[in-house]
């Protein structure tokens, strides 16, 4: 691959990746945390491409030389500049965040950071008739608070559904660094009005937990009795931390 080659494609991907941080489309790959090293990344090879390529310019201007077998230039350059594909794949094309095919392939499991069952953990749920909550720590009170703090308390839910084998689930997918490691967490709706959403339409729902229903022969998914829902647009961010 020509050196000229190796900066523009240098370039496009610093860009590419700036491009993405600056839109959020990079909260489909890694944690929001690591959207500095994203940026300062992009940069740095954006800012390396420029320079070799104004620093073989002025060599090039300055040396006045052509050299090299013209037929071997023109053949290694059209395939060095297949490799740009990927690159404006990342550029045009804003990739789905993992839905119900990836549930459906990947076991659920309660999160790593309630297996102790420390009930320091689960601390009293705020007052209020109804309580937001993500799934993750829905899920995991659920299965581990010994306390009973779900018990009799209306949550507020949001994720996206999967049906599978005769059950309708509401899940969301849990990430530590980026979308690689990523595992599903979800919750069994109980009531009537699940049965039309289709897979990977997110919706918003109410209701309150049945206690019990989070073992492990299950993967740990509590059944949720419901007492509303409405369909609402994916979230910018639709994974869980």
């Amino acid at each position: 691959m020509k050196r000229e080659t190796q900066n523009i494609l240098l370039i496009l991907l610093g860009g590419a990746l700036l491009k993405i941080t600056i839109n959020g489309d990079y909260l489909r790959y890694v944690k929001p945390t690591q959207q500095p090293w994203i940026i300062a990344g992009g940069a740095i090879m954006v800012a390396l491409g420029a320079v070799a390529i104004v620093r073989d310019l002025l060599a090039a201007r300055a040396a006045a030389v052509v050299s090299g077998d013209v037929h071997a230039h023109k053949h290694n350059t059209r395939s060095a500049w297949l490799l740009m594909v990927p690159v404006l794949a990342v550029f045009l094309v804003a990739p789905p965040a993992l839905g119900a095919d990836s549930v459906t392939r990947t076991e659920a499991r309660a999160p790593q950071s309630a297996a102790a069952g420390n009930a320091a953990a689960f601390p009293p749920l705020p007052a209020g008739d109804v309580v937001p909550l993500e799934i993750n720590d829905f899920v995991s009170r659920a299965g581990w608070d010994k306390s009973g703090t779900l018990n009799g308390r209306t949550v507020r839910l949001s994720g996206f559904v999967v049906h599978n084998e005769g059950t309708t689930m509401l899940a969301r997918m849990v990430i530590g660094c980026c979308a690689a490691d990523a595992f599903p967490i979800t919750v069994r709706l109980v009531g009537d009005g699940v049965a039309g959403f289709g897979n990977d339409t997110w919706l918003e729902v109410t209701g309150t937990v049945v206690p019990g229903t989070a073992v492990r022969e299950n993967s740990y998914m509590p059944d949720l009795t419901l007492t509303s829902l409405r369909q609402i647009p994916e979230p910018k961010d639709p994974y869980e931390y």
